[in-house]
């Protein structure tokens, strides 16, 4: 399903399966896709972060990816998720594991990862995929 993502500071991201369609103003993105879902966030829009340290404690491998993606990021570095258990819970979850830091960026036909942060920096929602994997209530 297209859905246009948009929040109170930023622009607009246009999503549709794993992929980012388009990226710009949200009535630039409406025009482009009319009858496109629309999902308003309260915050700043933005790239979703790769998480560059050790994973968060939790009871189970399942539980520290969702901590992760709770954050606002969706990468995570191979160096920390050496075991099987922390690797399938990533692969599961479409996390990326990459061998080193990259910059993050949302560009049009990219994976569609993206976070929404409040003026805290405390994360709203993360898009991992073209998928809503984390809301706050």
């Amino acid at each position: 399903m297209l859905t246009i993502h948009t929040a109170d500071e930023g622009g607009a991201v246009a999503v549709e399966g794993a992929r980012v369609v388009g990226v710009g103003t949200l009535v630039d993105l409406e025009q482009r896709f009319p009858g496109a879902r629309l999902r308003r966030w309260p915050g700043v829009l933005g790239p979703a972060l790769v998480h560059e340290g050790p994973l968060p404690d939790a009871p189970s491998s399942r539980e520290r990816i969702h901590a992760v993606l709770k954050a606002g990021a969706t990468a995570v570095l191979a160096e920390h998720v050496a075991s099987p258990e922390l690797r399938a819970a990533a692969q599961r979850n479409d996390v990326e594991i990459l061998a080193a830091p990259r910059p993050t960026a949302l560009t049009a036909l990219g994976r569609a990862d993206l976070a929404v942060f409040d003026k805290t920096g405390e994360c709203i929602a993360t898009v991992c995929a073209g998928r809503l994997v984390h809301r706050r209530r």
